[in-house]
């Protein structure tokens, strides 16, 4: 049987859109039912935040599999690749945006500047832990969703006040993997991991990077280290193998074709780099996850 292509879905691919489709809400048993092939393994090219008030599931992203409960906030950048598996129970809100709509409010803010958007490396999922936390950002998606399907004036611009507000809220009580206090090396290894998500299929190697940066390659490794705790090569390899492992599930190319479409000359050079980071081989995991 033949691979599916992965579906990349577009705001425009949902009910209930306005302002030029760069918004979306719903309520999040509505939102599966009507979108009923969100069960099924896709990606976006949008920002999506979702809130779990009530029931339980799992959640699938990027090969990671994360409990659904109450309290839980799910957070999801452009490219990802997911599907929910949730009980019919299951009550919540969601939310999703283009970068467009969060940059378009600030001259220098940027949405990449929060902690769960700024790397692949860190948790897409909040717990929220408190019941006044817990009420306060429950009280700002309700907002949201009321707004969104209202027809007030400045409707969009409140709308995006709101997103303000949660993602403020989240980013107080996330904890990324490693909490650093240097805010140049967090804006730093920001732009090091978006250089390496829009370059990594041709440049493999941290000089290439540092010479992007224009920095040296010892002193982006020591902002890597520091933040992530990680090597850029490392950074590098991760993000290649990330896809790769998209490409060889969710695609029907040959594997062939994937190691040329990820930079690779040499179909056995990427086998073997393959089997290194994730201990089988392209095919091997392939087959696994059939």
């Amino acid at each position: 049987m033949k691979k599916k292509q992965l579906p990349v879905y577009k705001i425009q691919d949902f009910k209930h859109v306005d302002y030029k489709s760069q918004f979306y809400a719903n309520d999040l048993n509505t939102h599966i039912k009507e979108h009923d092939f969100t069960k099924d393994s896709h990606k976006h090219d949008f920002y999506l935040v979702a809130l779990i008030i009530s029931g339980s599931g799992k959640h699938e992203i990027d090969f990671n599999s994360y409990d659904v409960k109450p309290g839980s906030v799910f957070i999801m950048y452009p490219g990802q690749t997911h599907r929910w598996l949730l009980s019919s129970d299951i009550k919540g809100i969601v939310f999703f945006h283009s970068a467009e709509f969060y940059d378009q409010g600030f001259t220098i803010e940027r949405i990449q500047n929060y902690p769960f958007y700024n790397s692949l490396h860190n948790l897409p999922l909040v717990l929220i832990k408190g019941k006044s936390v817990y009420t306060k950002i429950k009280l700002f998606f309700e907002e949201i969703l009321n707004e969104f399907n209202s027809n007030s004036h400045l409707k969009f611009q409140r709308m995006h006040a709101l997103v303000c507000l949660v993602y403020i809220e989240l980013t107080r009580i996330y904890v990324p993997l490693l909490k650093v206090k240097n805010q140049n090396y967090l804006n730093q290894v920001s732009k090091l991991v978006d250089l390496i998500d829009k370059n990594y299929k041709k440049q493999k190697f941290p000089f290439e990077y540092a010479k992007l940066m224009n920095l040296s390659e010892k002193h982006v490794n020591r902002i890597c280290k520091e933040c992530l705790n990680k090597t850029t090569s490392e950074l590098i390899y991760e993000r290649v193998t990330i896809e790769a492992k998209r490409m060889l599930i969710h695609t029907t190319k040959s594997i062939n074709e994937i190691a040329f479409e990820l930079g690779f000359d040499d179909n056995s050079y990427f086998s073997r780099f393959f089997k290194k980071q994730v201990d089988l081989t392209p095919k091997e995991f392939a087959e696994k996850f059939k």
